[in-house]
């Protein structure tokens, strides 16, 4: 989407944020200035006072910038819509190395089911690089959030799995 940048942001509202690595959240004030460092698959890692946050994408708006929803064909097919998932997928990255989580070969398995209404439920699973990854619950929740804005997708389950072990 952006990829890597040094541009300078000053938060509009309040916005939830994950210091990074350890995963812990916390509010950054409105007015709160730093720079975006890495705007890539719609979340955003910033450097504020010595310190990388990831800002999820659905609060571009405080840093100046629109999400943006991924785009489905008309009359999409559950196969069309799996493509789109695993694109979005690919835009869910470590926070840390600007790697996406299915080049990592983090997922491991992504099932779609027509809900019989035009609607669908999906199911996947993923690991982490290492069990004690501080950010594991943010990379779950990153994936989850990149599914759910996803045209037609009624319900998203993401289960954190560690065997097979990823390596």
């Amino acid at each position: 989407m952006f990829g890597h940048t040094n541009e300078p942001f000053s938060l509009t509202r309040d916005v939830n944020a994950v210091i990074i690595p350890a995963g812990e959240e916390l509010t950054l004030r409105t007015g709160t200035s730093g720079f975006i460092t890495q705007a890539l698959g719609g979340s955003f890692t910033v450097y504020v006072e010595g310190n990388l946050f990831r800002v999820s994408g659905s609060d571009a708006d405080a840093l100046g910038k629109e999400p943006v929803p991924p785009e489905i064909p008309d009359n999409a097919t559950d196969a069309d819509i799996e493509a789109v998932i695993w694109e979005q997928l690919k835009t869910c990255y470590d926070p840390e190395i600007p790697v996406d989580i299915v080049n990592l070969g983090l997922v491991y398995r992504c099932d779609v089911t027509p809900l019989g209404n035009g609607e669908r439920s999906v199911a996947v699973e993923m690991t982490l690089t290492a069990p004690g990854c501080g950010m594991g619950d943010i990379l779950v929740a990153d994936a989850r959030e990149k599914i759910a804005i996803i045209p037609t997708i009624a319900d998203v389950s993401v289960e954190l799995v560690f065997d097979p072990p990823w390596n």
